[in-house]
């Protein structure tokens, strides 16, 4: 609060001598001086402005908050989103069985060393970063219905461990592959819960080893519905808003358009997954570009990113790396080597 205005207060004294003849001796004048000057001190002492009030004092500073939302960690090769940003050069096959891809062919420590030296074979074709990845036969197509009667061979997520983890801190991503015989891509990938909860770790799903009611491997070529797969990529997606993880690798594997019946329906709005159409035709460079163009010709959704796939074995030549990033119309983000 402030002082508006100053009050004072003046004595005045009028010192005029009466008219007559008499006046007043000069003791008492002096008096009457003396009393006026006191008087008009103490009336100067009182128009003194009174002192300001004290400030109020500012409230208190709010308390910092005591906990932050974690920071969502980044992928290998850094970021959080998977592409664009980056390509993954990666294995394919099955720990220990050689003859389901190059994966299975060396133990756990040189299968990583063998993911950086085929993505460094990638590398000085493009300027963002190319990275090793592995993409793991989670569950095996099995001619036998095993146990739980579902045509499909599951390993347990304690096998995987180790290759899962031993590849995230050697900066290697991984992509789990399904193939679920009579069982749902769902049911499957829930199994494997605990493991895509890791940043480093995407899902694959194989609809050719997808049976209806009836059927067997090798006796036809199996299919999916757009409804199941975007049942499995809706709870993903989920995961990893829940564990706070960054975007995740979402692969499909197709060689036939009726591998995936209703395929322009499958969504590919998820903005935590990076869902990519995977080429798995093998044969001939003229073969497998027939199989590129057809997959490309058929009705698809927006939003897809391209994978390719080579043949060590079975491809007659094997791309290399320059003519497979040469494909067009769109050059893969993801390559696998079988």
């Amino acid at each position: 609060m402030s002082i508006t205005g100053e009050f004072s207060r003046v004595l005045s004294v009028t010192n005029r001598r009466p008219r007559g003849r008499r006046t007043r001796p000069p003791v008492l004048l002096a008096a009457l001086l003396t009393a006026c000057a006191l008087l008009a001190g103490c009336s100067a002492g009182a128009a003194d402005p009174a002192p300001a009030p004290a400030a109020p004092a500012p409230p208190p500073t709010p308390a910092a908050p005591t906990s932050t939302a974690p920071a969502v960690p980044e992928l290998p090769g850094g970021g959080t989103e998977v592409f664009p940003g980056r390509r993954m050069a990666a294995l394919y096959g099955h720990p220990g069985t050689p003859s389901m891809g190059v994966l299975g062919e060396q133990d756990l420590p040189r299968s990583i060393a063998r993911a950086k030296d085929l993505a460094a074979d990638f590398q000085p074709l493009v300027r963002e970063p190319v990275v090793p990845a592995f993409e793991i036969i989670a569950t095996v197509a099995d001619r036998a219905p095993g146990p739980d009667g579902d045509y499909s061979a599951e390993m347990s997520v304690e096998e995987l461990r180790p290759w899962v983890e031993q590849a995230g801190k050697a900066g290697v991503y991984v992509v789990l592959d399904l193939q679920p015989g009579t069982t749902d891509f769902p049911t499957q990938a829930r199994r494997y819960a605990e493991l895509l909860a890791q940043p480093h770790v995407g899902l694959a799903l194989d609809p050719e080893w997808r049976l209806a009611p009836g059927q067997r491997h090798g006796a036809q070529v199996g299919s999916v519905t757009a409804a199941e797969i975007n049942e499995t990529s809706a709870w993903l997606a989920g995961l990893v808003r829940e564990k706070a993880l960054p975007q995740k690798v979402f692969l499909l594997h197709q060689f036939r358009v009726s591998m995936i019946s209703d395929r322009q329906r499958v969504v590919t709005a998820h903005p935590e997954l990076a869902t990519v159409l995977h080429a798995d035709g093998y044969g001939t460079r003229e073969e497998k570009t027939e199989t590129w163009n057809a997959l490309h010709a058929a009705p698809r959704p927006e939003g897809l990113w391209w994978g390719w796939k080579n043949f060590i074995d079975e491809d007659r030549p094997t791309f290399t790396p320059r003519q497979t990033y040469a494909v067009r119309p769109e050059s893969p983000v993801f390559v696998s080597y079988q």
